[in-house]
């Protein structure tokens, strides 16, 4: 499980999400390191915030999902608009998980995404 966020107390309470799920939760708060990271250890999951910033100014989930097609990716966002969650689905993201119902939807959302399936924070699908 690969975990990024630039926000540092996001990214501990995610992991403290996650690390019930998981053997290992790798955290990383920048773009390089992400990079870095899937390329070596090709995790069964990532998540991602998407407010982080990145150095060729498009968003990072469609970023990845273009470079690395079979990534399974759960993006976490404060947007809270079904557009924005549509947008992403579009691109291949397997999740979508808003930042502040992440410790209900997050758990589900992974299980879902290693299942195969997609995922978008009920908050988000009601409105959709």
């Amino acid at each position: 499980m690969l975990l990024a966020d630039s926000h540092l107390p996001m990214l501990q309470g995610v992991r403290s999400l996650l690390e019930a799920l998981f053997a290992a939760v790798v955290m990383v708060a920048d773009e390089g390191s992400l990079l870095e990271t899937i390329e070596r250890l090709d995790p069964d999951v990532v998540v991602v915030d998407l407010s982080m910033p990145v150095h060729e100014g498009a968003d990072v989930a469609c970023q990845l999902m273009a470079r690395f097609p079979g990534l399974r990716l759960i993006a976490l966002s404060i947007h809270d608009e079904p557009a924005v969650a549509a947008r992403m689905l579009d691109a291949g993201v397997a999740g979508f998980v808003l930042k502040r119902t992440a410790a209900v939807d997050l758990i589900p959302a992974v299980e879902a995404v290693l299942e195969g399936r997609s995922f978008v924070s009920p908050t988000v699908a009601g409105r959709a």
